[in-house]
């Protein structure tokens, strides 16, 4: 049997209409299986979305509600979501503070799109879906073309053929850090 390497962990995976619905389903498994607690967060406009394949999700919480510190990690999967995250200013800056306080943040696809609105891209080094590549650079970023780019406590990676690999270097990275240890 393996050991729950994140157990104590608690990760917040953002949804909002049209989320690529592996991004968002294949890390909650995951860290689930791990021991962590995922929890979903949207911006309020519904209680529950679904995904651009069709697959509903039912949110625990809201941007404006969860308190940044109660989280260990931030998921950020692509699909459109990420365009309907980034016009909510609670989801903005929980993004922001999160990346600020030094905890975890995980983006993949167009993620980059909402990590770009918090302002969290300049100097950093990340990936994305080729089509927001422009995005990111102007952001401030350098991007480079590669399955998963690990920048301190930014994790980033490019479509669902990563999520192995995505998922991997989060569950790498929230297994070496200790519950509570992260800068607050």
């Amino acid at each position: 049997m393996n050991e729950l390497r994140l157990r104590g962990k608690r990760v917040g995976i953002l949804v909002e209409q049209q989320y690529q619905d592996l991004e968002v389903w294949y890390p909650a498994l995951r860290l689930r299986e791990e021991g962590a607690e995922v929890l979903f967060i949207g911006t309020g406009t519904a209680t529950s979305y679904v995904g651009k394949y069709g697959y509903p999700v039912t949110v625990d919480t809201t941007a404006a509600k969860v308190a940044w510190g109660s989280l260990d990690a931030l998921v950020i999967p692509g699909g459109w979501a990420p365009d309907f995250l980034r016009r909510d200013p609670a989801t903005v800056q929980l993004v922001s503070r999160m990346c600020q306080a030094g905890k975890l943040v995980a983006a993949i696809c167009h993620a980059g799109w909402l990590l770009a609105s918090a302002k969290v891209l300049q100097g950093r080094t990340v990936t994305a879906f080729s089509a927001i590549k422009d995005d990111v650079v102007n952001a401030g970023a350098r991007f480079v073309d590669q399955e998963v780019v690990v920048d301190g406590n930014l994790i980033t990676a490019r479509k669902p053929d990563d999520l192995p690999a995505f998922c991997r270097a989060i569950i790498q990275h929230l297994s070496q850090v200790p519950v509570g240890a992260e800068k607050r």
